[in-house]
This record gives C-alpha cells, sequence and structure tokens, in this order.
C-alpha cells in the first residue's frame, strides 16, 4: 500500500469515528486530526487496531484504532465477554474480575468494562479501587472466575494505558483463547456492536476481605521465620513509584514480620501523572533515586520499588564500600533461585519433582544453580504467561519452587499465576535477614553465588523505531538479521543459532539442523558462541522497541576476580554492540 492508499484507507477509518455512535470529545480529537495539515498523527492512530501482545492491549490513550480509549477497550472487552460465553455456555454464571493501577483513565476503562461484561450477563467482581496485578490474578482463582482483566500498561510512560485478559487459571490469555478472543474482538466493527449500558447487580465491589486473604496466603511461603525474628529491624526503604504497591507491599513486609519499613512520602502519592519520575520502570536508575537518596539519610539495608501496577520488582544494596548498587533483574532473579532452591534444600523439600522457569532471554546461571541442585529447569519465551503455562501443565504432577525474568519479574508462589513484586519484595527481604544470618549482606551473597556458579554478566539494550516507519524498520532489522546471520562475534565463533519463528537451530561446527521445542513460534533470534556468549534479539510485544539481550561469562575462583571479570565483561559487550550494529 503506498503513502497515498495508506492515508486514504485511514481517512475513511477516521470518518467512521465522527458518527453519533462516539461521544462528543472523541468526535472532537478525530476531528482535529483530519484537520491537521501534517497527517503523521492521524496516521499513527488509525493505521491499524491495537492487538495483543505479551502483555496484552497497550497504547497511548487517546482517539483513534490504534489508541486506548472507551471504544479500544469497549471492543476488547464485548469480544471477550462474546468469547466467555462461547467457552462456558454450559455454565449457569459465568464470572470475572476486574483490577486497575494507577493510571489516568484506569478506574473510568475499568467501570466501562464492569458495565460492558454485566450488560452481556457476566457476573463483575470489581476491586473498589487500585489494586497490584497479582493481587487480581489470585481473585480469580479465589472466586473461581473464568477471566479478568486488569487496566494497566505496566511500566510505560504516563501517556500509556492498557489492558491484560486473563483465563479462569488466573493466567494471561495464549493460544487458543488470545486468538480466539482477538478473532471476536475484530468481529465488533463499530461503537454500536459494544453493549456499554450496564447491569449494576451483576457488579459486585470486592476489596479488603481479598487484601487479607492475599497476605495470609503469601505468608505461609516464608522460609526462614526464625531469620526475621532476629533481624525484623533491618531497615527497609520501599517506594511504589506513584502505584497500586503503596497499598499492599508494606503491609506484606509487616506480616512477614519486618518491622522498619522507611517510605518515600513523595512516591506514596498516587499518580498517574508519576511527578517525580520521567518513567515508572524500576529498571531505571531515576526511578529509584528518591529511594536510594533515603537510603543514604536513614543508613537503610535494602531498597525495593515496584511499578505501577505492581508486578515488577527493583532493588538497590550496598557494597561493601558503602556505595549503593541497583540490581538488574538476572541478579535479583539469580538471588531468587538460589535462595529458594537452597532452603527447600535444606527443609527436605527437593525430593526430584521440583523445577524452576525462566526465559530464553534470562541468564543460564539459573540452569546451573537448579541443576547442580537436582532440580528440572524450563526455558520458555518472554512473557509471564508462558511460565504460568508451564505451571498449568505441570498441575498435581510436580512442584513449582519459583520462576522469573530478565525483566523485573518473579513469581515465587503457585496460588498466583503472574509475575509478583509483593510477594517479590516480601521474600527479598527474607533473603537480606537469612544472608545476615550468615555475616553476608545481600551483595556479599550475590558475590558469593557468582564464585560457586560462574560470573555472569547481562546487558539489555532497547533501539526505539517510533510509528509506523518504525514498525516497518525493526522488521527490516530483523530480517537482515535472519537473512545474512553472523559467523563471528565480538572475537568469538557463532556455535548456535536458534530462531524461533521457524522453531529451527543450526549447528554451526556440525552442520545439523535442530527442532526447538516450544509451545508456538515467536519472533525471536539467538546466537550461541564458542566462549558462551548468549545474544538474543527481539522485537517488544508492547513498545515500539527492538531488544538485544547481551549475556557473557567466566569463571572467578574468588570474590577478589569478580571486579576484573566484571570489566572484561563490560568490554566484551561493548564488541558484542559493534557486532550487531547497535547503535552506540
Amino acid at each position: 500500500m503506498d503513502n497515498n492508499e495508506l492515508l486514504t484507507t485511514v481517512r475513511n477509518k477516521a470518518q467512521g469515528w465522527l458518527t453519533a455512535n462516539y461521544d462528543a470529545g472523541t468526535r472532537t480529537q478525530v476531528q482535529a486530526l483530519l484537520d491537521k495539515d501534517d497527517p503523521a498523527d492521524l496516521i499513527d492512530a488509525f493505521y491499524k487496531d491495537l492487538e495483543f501482545g505479551t502483555g496484552g492491549l497497550r497504547g497511548i490513550m487517546g482517539a483513534g484504532t490504534n489508541r486506548i480509549n472507551i471504544y479500544t477497550v469497549g471492543a476488547a472487552t464485548q469480544g471477550f465477554s462474546n468469547y466467555l460465553k462461547k467457552e462456558f455456555d454450559t455454565l449457569e454464571q459465568i464470572k470475572v474480575v476486574i483490577g486497575h493501577d494507577c493510571r489516568n483513565n484506569s478506574r473510568l476503562f475499568a467501570e466501562i468494562s464492569a458495565d460492558i461484561f454485566s450488560a452481556n450477563g457476566i457476573k463483575v467482581y470489581l476491586f473498589d479501587d487500585l489494586r497490584p496485578t497479582p493481587e487480581m490474578s489470585y481473585a480469580i482463582r479465589k472466586l473461581g472466575c473464568q477471566g479478568g482483566i486488569i487496566l494497566t500498561a505496566s511500566h510505560n510512560p504516563k501517556e500509556y494505558n492498557g489492558y491484560k485478559a486473563y483465563w479462569d487459571d488466573g493466567a494471561q490469555m495464549i493460544a487458543p483463547h488470545d486468538k480466539n478472543t482477538i478473532a471476536e474482538v475484530n468481529r465488533v466493527r463499530s461503537a454500536s456492536d459494544i453493549r456499554f449500558k450496564g447491569n449494576k447487580q451483576l457488579i459486585e465491589l470486592i476489596g479488603p476481605d481479598i487484601d487479607r486473604d492475599y497476605i495470609e496466603a503469601l505468608t505461609a511461603i516464608s522460609l526462614s521465620k526464625e531469620a526475621i525474628m532476629r533481624h525484623h529491624d533491618i531497615k527497609i526503604v520501599y517506594t511504589p513509584i506513584h502505584g497500586t504497591g503503596v497499598r499492599l507491599v508494606p503491609e506484606a513486609l509487616k506480616a512477614f514480620g519486618f518491622t522498619n519499613i522507611i517510605h518515600v512520602p513523595e512516591q506514596d502519592v498516587v499518580s498517574g501523572d508519576f511527578p517525580t519520575v520521567q518513567s515508572p520502570n524500576p529498571e531505571e536508575p531515576s526511578a529509584l533515586a528518591l529511594a536510594v537518596e533515603k537510603a543514604k539519610e536513614t543508613d537503610a539495608e535494602l531498597v525495593l520499588a515496584t511499578d505501577p501496577d505492581g508486578d515488577r520488582v527493583g532493588a538497590a544494596v550496598k557494597n561493601p564500600d558503602g556505595e549503593w548498587v541497583l540490581l538488574n533483574g538476572n541478579q535479583t532473579a539469580l538471588l531468587f533461585v538460589y535462595y529458594l532452591i537452597t532452603r527447600w534444600k535444606e527443609k527436605g523439600k527437593i525430593q526430584g519433582k521440583e523445577y524452576i522457569v525462566k526465559t530464553i532471554v534470562s541468564t543460564e546461571l539459573i540452569r546451573a544453580i537448579a541443576e547442580k541442585n537436582g532440580v528440572e529447569i524450563y526455558d520458555v519465551y518472554t512473557g509471564f504467561k508462558w511460565i504460568a503455562d508451564v505451571m498449568r501443565k505441570n498441575e498435581n504432577k510436580m512442584r513449582y519452587i519459583g520462576g522469573g525474568e530478565e525483566s523485573y519479574g518473579f513469581l515465587c508462589e503457585d496460588f498466583v499465576r503472574d509475575k509478583d513484586a509483593v510477594s517479590a519484595c516480601a521474600i527479598l527481604a527474607e533473603i537480606a535477614a537469612w544472608a545476615k544470618d550468615q555475616h553476608l549482606t545481600v551483595f556479599q551473597l550475590l558475590q558469593k553465588i557468582y564464585v560457586t556458579y560462574g560470573y555472569s554478566k547481562e546487558e539489555g539494550i532497547s533501539v526505539v523505531k517510533k510509528g509506523k516507519s518504525g514498525a516497518e524498520e525493526i522488521e527490516a532489522m530483523m530480517k537482515g538479521y535472519r537473512d545474512k546471520p553472523l559467523t563471528e562475534i565480538a572475537g568469538s565463533k557463532v556455535a548456535f543459532i536458534y530462531d524461533y519463528a521457524k522453531l529451527k537451530g543450526y549447528s554451526c561446527q556440525d552442520k545439523e539442523i535442530l527442532t526447538l521445542d516450544m509451545p508456538t513460534t515467536s519472533n525471536v533470534l539467538q546466537y550461541i558462541t564458542e566462549d558462551a556468549t548468549k545474544i538474543s534479539i527481539r522485537p517488544s510485544g508492547t513498545e515500539p522497541k527492538i531488544k538485544f539481550y547481551c549475556e557473557v561469562h567466566s569463571k572467578v575462583k574468588d570474590i577478589s576476580e569478580i571486579p576484573e571479570a566484571e570489566k572484561a565483561a563490560q568490554e566484551k559487550i561493548e564488541q558484542i554492540k559493534i557486532s550487531l550494529g547497535i547503535p552506540s
């Protein structure tokens, strides 16, 4: 389609949003887009329909088919309603849970969704106020629901909002349910197809009772209660970064037994404008800056942060020089896996039917820890729905210890089916108390893991390409890496190439074609070099980015060797960027 054809198509779609089926405010916004001399914003708002990715429906708020608004949210809810009614047609009453985060319009979108579900005869449990995503997942299972949604854009900037859809096991939907729901959503052709007029008798507010049950369930996963009793007064700085964690994380920490929780008052303020940060992402050092300053002021031992919907956790710890160091997602995952397996083993709970789950782009040290301790390891795609899929398949057959991904998400319990920063904060605090029993800080515990299992340095690089042209550029980049595969990266020969879009691998030495055992295809390309360097390349499913994941390994015999290993690893990563042609 050339530019003129595209503009004609886009204008025709936009004209359809000027009818009486759309509210006056939306019509005004669309007319303003049509009246602009530069059609770029109009094209970006209408050139495609939002689709479910690894994180569901997500986009910039505003008018248009490629935007988050009451009509795209409404179409998603109407389509989901239609599919639930087909799948559960023998049930007397279909039930769903609705949650939302702190973002602008999240409550509005949640209430409109409640109206639409109820207008379709579906019973709705609507949280009375903002709640973390994992609690919504918990509530689906607790209340015996067939599905659920949460209105959130996770850690994205303030302009974004989103819609995650969940199935009856409390996990985000995968095939066939995601594709079938999308098909139903696509049948909703206009606002007139959406049942906006709700049935208030089918909408029930929930909140405090679920909070209590959820917190009580979380305390049952504690593995070191005695260590917490001895070190209950560890100074812990916590920030919700203006989001949902403000309600439950301090409460969970107290329920575990911690008594010295220090707040960051400016960031306890619930706000979809995120006034103290550029981006409410615990992966960004700037998002934790105020918490680290508070830790310095109070001589704290641990900093914890959660993203707006309370599913990702960030942490900072002190090194031996008293400097604060931000842990990345791979490092926190290592700490979780090492701690959980160690404590399960010490308590005699490792019986040969236990397992850990990680994503294909997460550190391979997780595999080393699991295999050395007789715990099975599963590799899955990015997106916690794939970890939940393994949990679903292993239910009543094997015992889940934990699972996580490099993007700051971990799940320590099996009664939730999405990453959970509430439990992650509590267990990280417990790890700090347990380490203190051994006269170690969390930083020193991580160093101990490196000495035992090998040093690994990971770096994620995101190249942003916005809009339609950006999407095309990302597609071209992926095609280039596939059509002209690299034979050497940063001075090391490529040993294996794995293309998950084709579910095929290639052994460069044996010239052998391998079959990749995964549940479906995914647009991920992975290189493994002869020195065990791992590079993964994939477009983001929720943001206009192409992502590169670099992982470099070496052996260290003593903690004193780690600084030199880190320096060499960083130099190697810089060479990898050059090999891949990544802009500096």
